[in-house]
């Protein structure tokens, strides 16, 4: 099992590589990367465990922060420390927090979500749904609202937008509009595939 375990870590990191150099993992919105690399995060966590799915999230959040150092974007200096913040001639560290923390909780908090489903008896096909789309906007949502507290100047800069609710509506938008189809795609892949991974480790243990 550890061995089978190593093996699929290692296929889950290869895709999260190939997606994070390649249209398929990042669909470039011009003042922000949109991203489904959390795709193979959450599937993995949900299968090897919160372990391993923290590290699958770092590996995507520091791959993030690779992109949009080497290709960046006009948002780009929330997520590479060596990108100057808009408006100003230095990087910030905070882009590292950006860049990591919602990534890691990307490859936590669906193993929990999918776990509770499990504990309860529900739907198993329902409960990898929900957990697809809870890593997903876990990951939306913490990187939207830290890109507002921490970069709210420079935000509300690029946006044309002072700052107060009409920024934070600016914030939502992007939310809404972006994060829920990510979530919905997170949330179908997660069902399709998760769901015969977990029964190939399920027939193996027995």
């Amino acid at each position: 099992m550890k061995t089978k375990q190593l093996t699929l870590t290692a296929i889950f990191l290869s895709i999260i590589i190939l997606f994070s150099f390649t249209p398929l993992g990042f669909i470039n919105l011009g003042f922000i990367k949109a991203t489904l690399v959390h795709v193979p995060v959450i599937i993995g966590a949900i299968v090897l465990g919160p372990r391993i799915g923290a590290f699958l999230g770092l590996a995507f959040g520091l791959l993030s922060m690779t992109i949009n150092t080497i290709t960046p974007s006009v948002l780009s200096f929330a997520f590479s420390p060596f990108i100057p913040v808009y408006g100003t001639n230095d990087g910030s560290l905070w882009a590292i927090l950006i860049a990591i923390v919602p990534r890691v909780l990307t490859g936590v908090v669906p193993f929990y979500v999918y776990q509770y489903f499990k504990k309860k008896n529900l739907n198993q096909n329902i409960g990898l749904f929900t957990a697809g789309i809870a890593g997903s906007l876990v990951n939306t949502i913490l990187v939207m609202n830290m890109i507002y507290f921490l970069f709210q100047d420079a935000y509300g800069s690029i946006k044309d937008i002072p700052a107060g609710s009409g920024l934070y509506k600016a914030i939502l938008s992007v939310i809404f509009i972006n994060g829920v189809p990510e979530a919905l795609v997170a949330g179908i892949a997660t069902s399709a595939v998760a769901v015969v991974l977990l029964k190939i480790l399920e027939r193996n243990r027995t």
